[in-house]
């Protein structure tokens, strides 16, 4: 009788992981992960308090989703957010690219948004897990080349 572990990582060897992309561990890094706000918020926000941008701290990341802790407990599966990310370059190498002009230059931040995936509770905080939905192929690609040089994930 095969152990689970096993079983799993025969899996695994195989092609038959349910993920798309390795996620790779960032919480050290300790990169924070800002919420953009649509306009009518922020006209709505400027006649109260100021809007709070941080959405959360990275914990890891693939080239196709992302997991953070957040202390928002209103956020819900399926609940679109439209967020921005910086992270450093590293080993050479730029995140994401930017490919609007007449030449490609490298660039460290994306801004898009992400689909909701999973909530769950730990401890005052919420471990959101999201997709990347806007993300073009070419950022995909360099954001995936990127991640290749950091420590994966559990």
């Amino acid at each position: 009788m095969k152990s689970s572990t096993t079983e799993s990582a025969i899996a695994w060897f195989n092609g038959r992981d349910r993920r798309a992309h390795r996620r790779h561990d960032l919480l050290d890094r300790a990169i924070v992960v800002e919420r953009l706000d649509s306009a009518r918020e922020k006209v709505a926000a400027r006649k109260k308090a100021p809007a709070e941008t941080t959405l959360g701290q990275l914990i890891d990341l693939s080239a196709g989703g992302i997991r953070l802790r957040s202390s928002d407990k209103s956020t819900t599966v399926g609940s679109q957010i439209r967020v921005r990310i910086e992270l450093p370059s590293f080993a050479g190498i730029s995140p994401f690219i930017d490919h609007s002009g007449p030449t490609i230059r490298p660039k460290r931040e994306w801004t898009g948004v992400l689909t909701v995936v999973r909530v769950r509770e730990v401890g005052n905080d919420v471990e959101i897990g999201a997709r990347l939905e806007d993300i073009d192929e070419l950022d995909r690609g360099m954001l995936s080349l990127y991640l290749s040089t950091q420590p994966l994930a559990a």
